[in-house]
């Protein structure tokens, strides 16, 4: 619509929200967007008003778990008992940084890969509430259990470092060409250090014809910038770089006749292909290893001893996560939040305090009609663990029923549909511009699916203009007061 909404609008909010958050809502929706009127209700309610049933009481006890957090609502007679709702500061975000904590001190190799998405996906298709917590802990002790239950998560990973599938000329073909490449680099290393060696033994027979001169003076400054004690140290390293330089000069001469290129030294000459300027994968690394004993220097034949046979890795199954008794400890902190390291208490104790609020006849209407919705609820398992816990809890051979919602992520929109369309030409539970005007933003028409509104009491403060006549009354001429 253009410059306006023209038609009304129904919209959740928290539970107990407060007035100044109402207040900001409506004020913006009347005054911005032009609404005609508008009705707010809570989501859980929406959702139980969604589900009743025609044999339901419209009394129960609506346990609602969210992204952020988890609420106790009991509702009497079709209303909210907004006094006695409570809240749990624990839900689906919770469990899945947990998670995701766990499995980064399992898997610390993957840490960047184990992302809070991949935890929320996991915990919604993996993960199961346990009926009997440390009962089934002690399950998972037996490898055969463990073995037949563990979920495996493949991460995504690279198919260039499991190995090549090309057929095997191209795999030659490219063992020839890395072996040209490792003898042209070796060759130019070759010469740039005998280009060096050539240079410094050059500067060293310098220093020595100045020993031959009789040039005292210059000869023992120029030992002291080569950090040398005396002429025979000088002379000894002279006899080493020349040995050096023969021995390069000789080994270029053979590697322009053979094929076959032998390394000078292993530790500078480690092949390295940075100076080429290109970036080598793992795989041409593994292949390049392939070509070691060519380049090797050669030892004497020796009796080598029998290699053990390496265990062949993979590469695949190292980017798996093993999920086992994750799968029930992420989703157990809303029955157990001292997991997490929470000073609060659980779904069963909060569920157990609220019921303690009214007389045995009401929780025994209340219990008839235990609700679970919202998303934080679709674990497999949960409802046989409320069933456990209200057992525990409940009387002997006391009755109690427990539902749960028959989508607990949707059902919200569609109760606050079906309520839309219900009441759309009714002046129950909408809030009009005039109703606005007159008692303010903050102000709420309940329904079935609201909260309560308890509007703002301020002090009666005593009236002044009374008190000027009395402190009055007390001053003047007496003639007049008679």
């Amino acid at each position: 619509s253009q410059g306006c909404v023209d038609h009304p609008i129904v919209l959740t909010e928290a539970v107990c929200n407060p007035l100044y958050s109402r207040q900001m809502m409506s004020e913006l929706l009347f005054e911005c967007y032009q609404v005609p009127k508008v009705s707010y209700g809570v989501d859980s309610l929406y959702s139980f008003y969604h589900n009743r049933r025609q044999n339901w009481p419209c009394s129960g006890l609506v346990i609602s778990s969210g992204y952020q957090c988890t609420h106790i609502l009991p509702v009497l007679e079709g209303r909210l008992d907004a006094k006695h709702c409570k809240r749990i500061n624990l839900g689906g975000c919770q469990a899945a940084v947990y998670l995701q904590r766990l499995l980064q001190l399992k898997y610390p190799g993957h840490f960047a890969a184990i992302t809070l998405s991949r935890m929320e996906e996991i915990l919604h298709e993996h993960s199961y509430i346990a009926q009997d917590y440390t009962e089934e802990l002690q399950k998972w002790r037996c490898p055969e259990y463990y073995e037949n239950n563990v979920h495996k998560m493949q991460l995504p990973f690279s198919n260039k470092l499991l190995g090549s599938t090309v057929a095997s000329e191209e795999k030659q073909e490219k063992r020839q060409q890395q072996l040209r490449r490792l003898q042209e680099l070796n060759a130019r290393r070759r010469e740039e250090k005998l280009q060096l060696d050539q240079e410094r033994l050059d500067r060293l027979l310098y220093v020595q014809e100045l020993l031959e001169d009789g040039q005292m003076d210059q000869f023992h400054k120029a030992l002291v910038e080569l950090n040398m004690d005396s002429a025979e140290e000088l002379q000894s390293y002279i006899n080493k770089l020349s040995l050096s330089v023969e021995q390069t000069k000789q080994k270029i001469l053979q590697s322009e006749a053979n094929i076959e290129v032998d390394v000078v030294d292993s530790k500078p000459e480690t092949p390295d292909l940075d100076p080429l300027g290109s970036e080598q994968s793992l795989e041409d690394v593994e292949s390049i290893n392939e070509f070691e004993p060519l380049f090797a220097e050669e030892q004497p034949e020796v009796e080598k001893p029998v290699a053990a046979v390496q265990p062949v890795f993979n590469l695949a199954e190292y980017h798996q996560l093993f999920l086992g008794t994750e799968r029930i400890r992420a989703p157990e902190i809303v029955f157990q939040p001292s997991l997490i390291g929470e000073d609060q208490a659980g779904i069963a104790e909060t569920m157990q305090y609220v019921l303690e609020r009214y007389s045995k006849e009401q929780q025994a209407i209340l219990v008839q009609n235990v609700f679970l919705t919202g998303g934080n609820t679709m674990y497999p398992g949960l409802k046989a663990r409320v069933q456990k816990e209200l057992l525990e809890m409940r009387p002997f051979q006391s009755s109690f029923q427990v539902h749960l919602a028959s989508s607990p992520v949707l059902d919200a929109w569609y109760g606050a549909r079906d309520w839309a369309l219900e009441h759309l030409s009714r002046e129950e539970g909408w809030i009009s511009r005039k109703d606005y005007e007159e008692k303010g933003g903050e102000y709420l028409k309940e329904h079935c699916a609201s909260n309560v509104y308890v509007p703002i009491r301020l002090p009666k403060q005593a009236p002044r203009a009374a008190e000027a006549p009395g402190r009055a009354s007390g001053t003047g001429n007496p003639s007049e007061q008679a």
